[in-house]
This record gives C-alpha cells, structure tokens and sequence, in this order.
C-alpha cells in the first residue's frame, strides 16, 4: 500500500474543512453541493470527496455554528480507493478523520450510492 495511504488510514489524524475559505457559510454550501475539501493538517494533505449521504450526519445548527458534523466519502489517492471519515466541530471547522482502504467493488457502490443522491 502506498505510504501516505497507510499514514492516514494508521489512527485519527487532524483535519481542517477550510475551502474555499474558513467559514461556516462556505462550509454549508459545499455539504450542500454534496462535495467537501477535507485537508490533513499533519501531512497538508487535502482531498475533495464527494458526500456519502447515507453514511454522513449532516444535521447540526450551523446559524450558531454549534454541533459536529460526520462526514463520509469516496477518494482515489495515490492510486487506491478509499473512504474518508471524518468529525468536524462547527466552532473550529476543524477535528479529526481518516482514511479506510477499500476493495474496487466497494468503492463503485459507495460511489454509486452518491450519484444516486445527487440525482
């Protein structure tokens, strides 16, 4: 396995949802566009993911910028399919996440499962 997929797949690392810039606002609309920039603060790493609905908790009061979000979703990094996991504080827009290898079939039904909900 590639070993920058093995760092990141290796425990819960901190993580930062901070594009296009820093802010709840820009947070919410791109949830809401179903795609996410998650950056890996220790490797400054960052992925795009299309959201895995089904898998994410989105639900939080981001007026008061108040909750945690769980988010989920397919990535190809470095050549292998994975799913990122992440928790993100909406006070800070930062926590921690991770990666989970997963098999080709795997990862076409995760990724089908959100073409589906963005239909």
């Amino acid at each position: 396995m590639d070993d920058l997929v093995q760092r990141l797949a290796t425990g819960d690392h901190p993580v930062e949802a901070a594009r296009p810039e820093k802010t709840v606002l820009a947070l919410k609309e791109c949830l809401d566009r179903g795609y996410l920039h998650i950056m890996f603060k220790d490797t400054e790493t960052e992925l795009g993911i299309q959201i895995d609905q089904p898998h994410s908790k989105l639900d939080a009061d981001f007026g008061n910028r108040k909750g945690t979000i769980h988010v989920e979703g397919g990535v190809t990094l470095n050549y292998v399919r994975t799913r990122l996991i992440a928790d993100i504080d909406l006070s800070t827009l930062e926590g921690t996440g991770r990666l989970v290898p997963v098999s080709e079939d795997e990862y076409k039904r995760m990724m089908a499962g959100v073409a589906d909900s963005v239909r």
